[in-house]
């Protein structure tokens, strides 16, 4: 025989209370993954052709490579290491947008490369990850930020610039033949090192004034012609992740974790964050959702309540949280705890079907209705089953009293 169906209790929520009670969760989880979603979107947005001579994004770099083209520059843009050094010689410009990209065996086959040559190098941004092995000699110290400044040195390029938005990655140098520029704090944010039969190296703090929206400011233009225009050919090197060199190097260099490194270096920093911060809005949530009160606790009144007035109270709660389960369960052990000594049953037996049962079949007449779906039955499906709950328990207890 089939069992009956029973309507959702306290312990079993309907789908429509659990949406209810997890909507408010779903709507913050949203809002915060639709604002990574759009933060992110922001952010790729904004770096996507950051120094690319093919953007013409405000920080991309398309408008001085149209301006090197107009005067006969010809103009090669790669991502891969060995692209970038095959096309390297005397009369050739190599722009290396990103240094500290560069893994420690493509930096050393980079700087091979720059030596055999004879051309000239030019290195945006160089870091400690990467200053040392591609300018020996040269050293990074604390940057700065990108600010107007005057030139300070001899450098023909600087002098004929004249002031130009620089800054970022400052240097120390122990050539004494450096031409060093741009100084802030006493550190120059440009420096020229010239290497007779090896070609030479500058170091530009900042690729700033490279880009589209500051290349017309202050002599940004001028010495950035003069620092790529130099010689016929240039190319501008975008060191990539996925160049296959980056994955090349010495055996006895590798290690077990390589693999796992590499893949936690391919993924951006900001993203390693917000799914850190999502982890912890996502536990902060739980712990909020999943917070419980403590038991109660009975307080003496401090004015006295009529029994109509806190009946009527806890009714409209009840409705409110759609309770009818907690108020058919509290209807039903009333009628239980009233009916049962009338009955001659134990008050601890008054919520045992097998001890109440039987001694009310013995005071109904046959035609009364079934008392355990009364006493000990589902919990109504609607308000109006309720209300026919609560009056035939009163019909069942009246009947009890009065046989």
């Amino acid at each position: 025989m089939t069992p009956p169906a029973t309507s959702p209790t306290s312990t079993s929520l309907a789908p429509r209370q659990i949406w209810a009670r997890a909507r408010g969760v779903l709507l913050v989880l949203a809002l915060i993954l639709i604002g990574g979603i759009v933060l992110a979107t922001m952010r790729s947005a904004d770096a996507h052709g950051a120094l690319d001579p093919r953007s013409a994004d405000p920080n991309g770099s398309r408008a001085v490579a149209e301006i090197l083209k107009a005067q006969g520059v010809t103009l090669r843009v790669t991502t891969t290491l060995d692209e970038a050094t095959a096309l390297t010689g005397a009369d050739t410009t190599l722009l290396v947008s990103t240094p500290d990209l560069l893994t420690d065996h493509q930096q050393r086959t980079l700087r091979a490369a720059m030596t055999a040559s004879g051309g000239r190098t030019v290195l945006l941004g160089a870091g400690d990850a990467s200053v040392t092995t591609l300018a020996p000699g040269v050293s990074a110290a604390t940057s700065t930020s990108v600010a107007v400044r005057d030139p300070g040195c001899p450098l023909p390029a600087a002098v004929r610039a004249g002031s130009v938005d620089i800054g970022g990655e400052r240097y120390t140098t122990r050539e004494d033949d450096a031409d060093i520029c741009y100084l802030s704090g006493g550190l120059p944010t440009l420096v020229s090192l010239d290497h007779p039969g090896t070609g030479d190296t500058l170091l530009l703090g900042s690729p700033d004034l490279l880009q589209n929206d500051r290349l017309d400011e202050q002599g940004n233009a001028s010495l950035a012609l003069q620092l790529l225009g130099s010689r016929p050919h240039l190319v501008w090197y975008l060191p990539s992740l996925s160049d296959v060199s980056a994955t090349e190097g010495d055996p006895e260099n590798e290690s077990p974790d390589s693999t796992a490194d590499g893949f936690l270096s391919l993924v951006p920093s900001g993203w390693l964050w917000g799914t850190l911060q999502l982890a912890v809005a996502a536990v902060l949530a739980a712990i909020w959702r999943g917070r419980r009160l403590g038991p109660l606790v009975t307080e003496p009144l401090p004015v006295a309540i009529r029994a109509s007035e806190a009946t009527e109270g806890r009714a409209r709660l009840y409705r409110k949280a759609n309770a009818r389960d907690r108020a058919a369960t509290v209807l039903r052990t009333a009628t239980r705890t009233r009916v049962a000594p009338l009955l001659g049953v134990p008050e601890r037996d008054a919520h045992s079907p097998e001890a109440l049962l039987p001694a009310l079949s013995t005071r109904l007449p046959e035609t009364a209705a079934d008392p355990r779906g009364l006493l000990f039955g589902p919990a109504p499906a609607d308000d109006a089953a309720l209300i026919r709950l609560a009056d035939q328990l009163d019909a069942l207890e009246r009947e009890v009293r009065t046989s």
